[in-house]
């Protein structure tokens, strides 16, 4: 989805026109930003939280050459969803993983039976009996 989207949705269900939704948006987005930059952490309750993280120093490996190379510190921001949002997306694996069992129950409830074995059958001969003429 993205932001477009997003400002459409709210617009139709609150009556706001879009132009209107889509400043409310982005200025929440901006105090989001701002709040990380100066505080490295907001807390949106039923939300979420996103936080600034310092990633420290560390040598790595290019994966093209195997040279090892020096990766500097970096920050970064990490999100850890809030229950609902876990919840939520917990249901959805949930009926992901419904989905698929029964969809391998229908398979093999629907699955036809194994071909018989074919043997062309041959002119019989009195060897085939087991006993000579």
């Amino acid at each position: 989805m993205t932001k477009k989207e997003i400002v459409k949705t709210i617009s139709d269900e609150i009556g706001l026109t879009q132009l209107k939704t889509k400043e409310i948006v982005q200025k929440t987005f901006n105090a989001i930003v701002e709040t990380l930059v100066e505080d490295r952490r907001i807390e949106l309750r039923n939300f979420g939280v996103f936080e600034v993280k310092r990633r420290a120093a560390r040598k790595a490996r290019n994966p093209r050459t195997g040279e090892k190379v020096f990766v500097p510190e970096k920050f970064v921001v990490t999100f850890k969803p809030g229950k609902e949002m876990e919840e939520r997306v917990r249901e959805l694996e949930r009926q992901a993983n419904e989905a698929a069992r029964q969809g391998l129950e229908m398979n093999h409830q629907a699955a036809p039976p194994p071909p018989p074995s074919h043997t062309i059958p041959g002119p019989a001969t009195s060897y085939d009996s087991g006993h000579t003429g």
